[in-house]
């Protein structure tokens, strides 16, 4: 079956979801009584695919959807999938996400992908291409090729996506956007946003091969990567550290983080980023790094002048954060709170977790604080934003046209620390920094034979 064919079936079915939503406000039983019980028409429920079910944020996110129908479990290790079908006993269940959407594509309306980074766009991909919507974990992929590729298979096949930034969400963040949109803070020039810590700090080389245990589809879980042997220090957790697999703290907390600057300052593309900092690089896994990027002037329809300066966001990452001082007129103690901080002509703002706090800083400004007017809708959830579009209604705030172009700036950051020192000019237009043809490599992953993934025309 074509592509096509495929989505044109998909397309039906959303919009028949999206009228029983309708209808059902004037069914025998009224809606709001069904809410008060805790029950929802049959008819209104998606039937919904979770691609990667294992561990902490598997669980958790099979769970933030199982209000709907959980029609599929799929993960490349049977440890998880088992476990996951014991709370899902009518479930079916798959190894291969593959043969998943193959097989049920007529019947799935929606998934969700909680799996390796390197893999999310494989996932997602194939989804879409399927007419079937899409919540993705963040980042939402590893390259920064990648986001583009998802950004126009969203808008080519126009299924409702979601990237898994929750913060984005929080009434904080929104609250974040509107003092900045309201002038209280004057213009903002700097951003800084620092986080410890780390996955596989200090491993260089690949850990000795161990056999691969039973219950793992190695090949599978390996997907897009190059072909390496097994090691437990790898699979199922420390990933997130090595070249092959991840994007280290930047992809992993970095764009939870990040969300209030990129949203209340309309980022987009940069004109350049530079690591100013680097230690322990090497060939298999991520240093600790500190790197800028340099955003121009941008349009934003929320602020009186219609645009925004330029402004210079820093980031900080593991053993790298001693390269952050307090900027002028705010003490260690001040920022020590946040992990992300605003520096204004007029004054200073911090975030902290997920974008789900915000405060003026020093804390001495909140006791003159105005609340600034209500600029943005608060989110009924993050997962239920994206539930909502699915059945026809707004799209979610971190769909892929917005979380697209998010990770791919972001994603710079973790070519950069490749080129310390230099200033590397990037056409955000074409993909390409315009001065380094060697940092070009790291824009598109190389592809495994068989797993290879094509540009989209739009």
């Amino acid at each position: 079956m074509t592509v096509r064919r495929i989505t044109q079936s998909r397309t039906n079915r959303r919009q028949f979801l999206a009228a029983t939503a309708t209808v059902a406000a004037f069914s025998i039983v009224p809606r709001h009584v069904l809410a008060r019980s805790g029950e929802q028409s049959p008819n209104e429920k998606l039937n919904i695919g979770s691609v990667g079910v294992g561990g902490m944020q598997g669980a958790s996110d099979v769970g933030s959807v199982a209000h709907e129908n959980i029609y599929a479990l799929c993960d490349v290790d049977e440890t998880f999938l088992n476990k996951a079908a014991e709370r899902y006993p009518s479930a079916k269940r798959y190894r291969d996400f593959r043969e998943m959407l193959d097989k049920e594509h007529k019947s799935l309306d929606a998934i969700t992908v909680t799996i390796p980074d390197h893999m999310h766009a494989s996932v997602s991909l194939w989804a879409m291409e399927r007419g079937i919507a899409v919540h993705c974990q963040k980042p939402l992929t590893q390259s920064v090729w990648e986001a583009r590729l998802l950004t126009d298979a969203a808008k080519k096949y126009g299924v409702a996506t979601q990237m898994g930034n929750q913060g984005y969400s929080a009434e904080a963040t929104r609250i974040a956007c509107e003092i900045i949109w309201s002038g209280q803070l004057g213009d903002i020039t700097e951003v800084h946003s620092t986080i410890n810590g780390g996955f596989s700090r200090d491993v260089t080389q690949w850990p000795p091969a161990e056999e691969v245990p039973k219950t793992l589809d190695w090949n599978l879980w390996t997907g897009r990567a190059p072909e390496h042997t097994y090691s437990s220090k790898i699979c199922p957790i420390n990933w997130r550290g090595y070249l092959d697999y991840g994007t280290q703290m930047i992809g992993d907390w970095g764009i939870h983080m990040l969300g209030p600057a990129n949203w209340a300052l309309q980022l987009g593309n940069p004109t350049s980023v530079e690591c100013f900092a680097v230690e322990g690089a090497n060939s298999v896994t991520y240093p600790n790094y500190a790197c800028k990027f340099e955003f121009p002037e941008r349009p934003n329809k929320y602020v009186p002048a219609g645009k925004m300066p330029p402004v210079t966001l820093y980031w900080y990452e593991g053993s790298m954060v001693s390269h952050f001082k307090p900027p002028q007129g705010l003490t260690a103690d001040d920022v020590k709170p946040f992990n992300e901080i605003f520096v204004g002509t007029k004054g200073h703002l911090g975030t902290a977790g997920r974008g789900e706090s915000v405060r003026l800083i020093p804390e001495s400004k909140m006791q003159s604080y105005v609340k600034p007017p209500e600029v943005l809708k608060r989110s009924p959830g993050h997962f239920n934003d994206w539930i909502r579009a699915c059945k026809g209604g707004e799209a979610a705030c971190s769909n892929f046209s917005i979380a697209g172009p998010y990770t791919e700036w972001m994603l710079l950051g973790a070519i950069c620390w490749r080129f310390p020192n230099e200033r590397l000019l990037w056409d955000g237009n074409n993909l390409r920094f315009t001065n380094n043809d060697k940092a070009n490599e790291f824009v598109k992953p190389h592809f495994r034979k068989g797993w290879e993934l094509k540009e989209i025309s739009v």
